[in-house]
């Protein structure tokens, strides 16, 4: 059984490859080299988070609502996101 991890997305749990070689399978063609180069080049420290960015753009990790989210940012309407106000870190909220 190949290995994995879950995480949660949008209120949902999510599979998602666990092995580097699980997670070059399942990204897109073209972004498969520079996944590798990435890889290769991260420390050991460094190693278990360039993974998890690298599994969290799979397509298992395809969350339809962020695609709503995104179009509704592009068409400007910031209705519900808040901000940080950095004079005294506090939130204030958009629209």
């Amino acid at each position: 059984m190949a290995k994995t991890f879950t995480t949660t997305i949008g209120g949902r749990k999510v599979e998602l490859p666990g092995t580097i070689h699980s997670i070059r399978e399942a990204l897109p063609e073209d972004q498969r080299a520079e996944f590798e180069r990435e890889v290769e080049q991260a420390g050991a420290d460094e190693i278990g988070g360039v993974l998890a960015r690298w599994a969290l753009r799979t397509p298992q990790a395809y969350d339809p609502d962020e695609e709503t989210l995104i179009a509704r940012l592009k068409a400007g309407d910031l209705s519900g996101l808040h901000f940080a106000d950095e004079s005294d870190d506090e939130y204030r909220s958009a629209g």
